[in-house]
């Protein structure tokens, strides 16, 4: 029995091992997919080709997936939860409409894993993109050398004649057809210092997390049926849910993406206007705000199904973070943010204020969210008072607002106060605005794990305590 797991293990045969946490192999994943698709893949010329991938559709260039054609290897959850879908085509509906005729899904196994995998294979670019590895120690795996790809074609070939001959048929009969593949030596020297330059311009972004786990009664005997049914059930449409919530905001993300790329592409022209430069430049910050917003969102769902995940960071897993200096670092972007809003921004930061115990690496993205949290429900021409100042043990940061929120919803029945209405454990809903956020709990145990103490107190004042790193 073929496993993708394995596809991904014999892909890294031969190469360093990796050193990544997960947010950042899976900013790598981002940065290699757009680097393979706006410099390698669309150009002038119709695509003509093939591409496989696990566990959701990786290509997101429209013209790509209008010419090539796709097999893609998905959770059952999603197909249960969505029988006719546009959302991953390749059942009756997509056929139907044929947005996407040449896609053809088929049901990932357990033993598969859920970490990404992409093959594509056209007449002048063949490579193999997937992440692999335990906890610490992630990896991209970018491959284009023929005897790698000859290998993981044959082990797919293989799982499809497993899974569904015909196509397996299909896939061998769209190979042929492609004829003799021209090998360009120099792809790789074209691919990696391109993808330096995404990396490098790319603010740090939290990226899709793994979609399904088993329940963890997974596999126990009928001696643990009875009082626990119930209790397996509510996890059991918990993980549905959860897996929708994964395509839906795959679903967001990829037309973002692919609106945001085209958008960058035309910024790099010289003859366009000062207005139309400013509205094209106001539009790809909104992509990139609210691609950032629903990775938030999946980030707070990932601690929910993963308890033991919650529990804060020791001392040791924690890092010094220079938090006045991330803030100074974060002021444009945040002036730009709340601008496209009609709302300011002022920065009051102590002097000479110690480092915190914190991951920088997450905290930038929660900082981030934060800002849009706490602004969304403020009337045009507020003002935003951001300030830092020392606290005892801890630094305390402050979000806070000179005007009346428009919106203001007064206590919660939980005792704490902030606006919306829960949409269960991770989310929170505010009629005023229509906005859809991460809900004052799940903000709370994202800050606790990153070593800070969130404290919220309706739309005027919202504060968080970082303990201050010894020595």
């Amino acid at each position: 029995m073929v496993i993708l797991s394995d596809l991904r293990r014999e892909l890294g045969q031969g190469m360093p091992p990796g050193r990544s946490d997960d947010d950042s192999v899976r900013r790598q994943w981002w940065a290699a997919l757009a680097t393979l698709q706006d410099d390698l893949l669309v150009g002038s010329d119709p695509p003509r080709g093939l591409w496989l991938a696990a566990p959701l559709p990786a290509l997101y260039a429209p013209e790509l997936l209008q010419g090539l054609r796709g097999w893609v290897w998905t959770p059952k959850q999603i197909g249960t939860l969505l029988p006719t879908p546009p959302l991953l085509p390749g059942g009756a509906a997509a056929k139907d409409h044929g947005s996407l005729p040449g896609l053809q899904r088929l049901a990932l196994r357990d033993e598969d894993g859920t970490d990404p995998l992409l093959i594509v294979i056209t007449p002048a670019v063949q490579v193999a993109l997937a992440i692999e590895g335990e906890a610490g120690a992630r990896r991209l795996l970018v491959r284009f050398d023929a005897p790698a790809l000859s290998s993981a074609l044959q082990l797919l070939d293989r799982r499809l004649r497993e899974d569904a001959p015909v196509q397996a048929r299909r896939l061998r009969t769209s190979l042929r057809e492609l004829g003799p593949l021209h090998h360009d030596p120099d792809l790789a020297m074209r691919f990696w210092p391109r993808l330096a330059e995404r990396l490098a311009a790319m603010a740090p972004s939290v990226t899709l997390q793994p979609l399904v786990r088993a329940p963890d009664g997974a596999g126990r005997g009928p001696e643990a049926e009875g009082e626990d049914r119930a209790e397996v059930g509510l996890e059991a449409a918990a993980q549905a849910e959860l897996a929708l919530l994964e395509a839906l905001t795959h679903e967001v993300r990829t037309p973002l993406a692919t609106i945001r790329t085209l958008i960058r592409s035309l910024l790099r022209r010289r003859e366009l206007s000062p207005v139309v430069r400013q509205r094209l430049e106001q539009i790809d910050g909104e992509c990139s705000e609210q691609i950032d917003r629903f990775g938030l969102i999946f980030l707070a769902a990932e601690l929910q199904r993963q308890p033991e995940w919650g529990r804060p960071l020791s001392a040791t897993e924690l890092a010094r973070t220079d938090l006045s200096q991330l803030l100074l670092q974060l002021e444009a972007l945040w002036q730009r943010q709340l601008g496209r809003r009609d709302l300011a921004l002022t920065l009051a930061i102590d002097p000479d204020l110690p480092p915190v115990l914190s991951d920088p690496t997450r905290l930038e993205t929660m900082l981030g969210g934060l800002i849009d949290r706490f602004s969304r429900s403020l009337a045009s021409g507020s003002h935003v008072l951001v300030s830092l100042q020392p606290a005892g043990s801890r630094l305390k940061l402050q979000l806070s607002s000179s005007s009346p929120a428009r919106h203001a919803q007064g206590e919660r029945s939980d005792g704490a106060t902030g606006p919306g209405d829960l949409v269960g454990p991770v989310l929170s809903w505010n009629p005023g605005t229509g906005s859809l956020q991460l809900s004052h709990q799940a903000t709370q145990q994202l800050f606790h794990r990153l070593g800070g103490r969130l404290t919220e107190r309706g739309d005027s004042s919202l504060t968080v305590f970082f303990p201050v790193a010894a020595g």
